[in-house]
């Protein structure tokens, strides 16, 4: 029977694991893999905040796995590989999400601070892949590996420190990773979203939200360097982030999609 472009968009019968599933991007990859008929594995730190994207994944009619984990801890991230090989027997989707962001002065960011960005942006995607790696020696594993990066990891920006280097360490532990496991036939690639409204977006002291400060305004939207001219939402990373781990990419891998409204246009 003939292979067409929407049975390639189809995940029937695969496993997904979303790290970070609790709220924004994590929910929207959870939901576009759940409609493409993936069974999906969902972890982050805390169980309430998982509860929602549970849900939704069951009602779209698929099956949901919830973990209680901190990636960034190496027995917390080995867990979550082997309680999805447990329920599921094969795991065929890594979409490593799990993420915080930071605004800080260089001049006044802690090592402990520094540490937990590193850690939860960085780290943890390390770990969860990692501990995949052993099934993918023994073909138990399947072929896409999707890291979230983020525009930051491919420019400077002020009170950034912690969280560009933490993205710009997954932009090449992604392009580094496609090439180790090539071979295997794994593919390995990165979405780096621009401004998306999530609850990154908020300010720090919680006093508003980027998007609505008078300087996004001004820079962004009326002098044009967002040429869209609007914040994405978390579904509009979904989409392409959904391709990179579908088999109509089956020849891309090492790659970094900036998903950003052009804003990287005008850098």
């Amino acid at each position: 029977m003939t292979t067409t472009v929407l049975d390639r968009f189809r995940l029937d019968g695969k496993v997904a694991i979303v790290t970070g599933a609790s709220s924004g991007l994590g929910i929207a990859f959870a939901r576009a893999l759940a409609e493409a008929g993936a069974d999906v594995v969902l972890t982050a730190r805390r169980t309430d905040r998982l509860k929602q994207t549970h849900a939704l994944v069951e009602e779209l009619g698929r099956r949901a796995l919830t973990i209680t984990a901190d990636v960034a801890v190496p027995e917390d991230a080995q867990a979550v590989v082997d309680a999805a090989m447990t329920e599921f027997g094969h795991v065929d989707v890594l979409v490593n999400n799990a993420g915080k962001g930071t605004a800080v002065p260089a001049t006044r960011e802690t090592p402990e601070q520094f540490r937990e960005v590193i850690d939860i942006n960085l780290n943890g995607a390390i770990l969860v892949t990692l501990a995949l790696l052993p099934l993918v020696r023994l073909g138990r594993a399947g072929p896409s590996v999707l890291n979230i990066a983020s525009i930051m990891g491919l420019r400077g920006a002020r009170d950034s420190l912690a969280y560009s280097t933490a993205k710009g360490g997954i932009v090449n532990f992604t392009r580094a990773l496609a090439c180790d496991l090539a071979g295997d036939g794994i593919r390995v690639n990165a979405i780096a979203p621009g401004f998306i409204d999530t609850r990154m977006a908020i300010l720090p002291d919680g006093s508003g939200h980027e998007h609505e400060t008078q300087w996004f305004k001004d820079v962004y939207l009326k002098h044009g360097r967002l040429p869209l001219g609007r914040a994405g939402q978390p579904a509009d990373i979904a989409g392409p982030a959904f391709f990179l781990c579908s088999d109509d990419a089956r020849y891309v891998t090492g790659q970094i999609l900036l998903v950003d409204g052009g804003v990287s246009a005008t850098f």
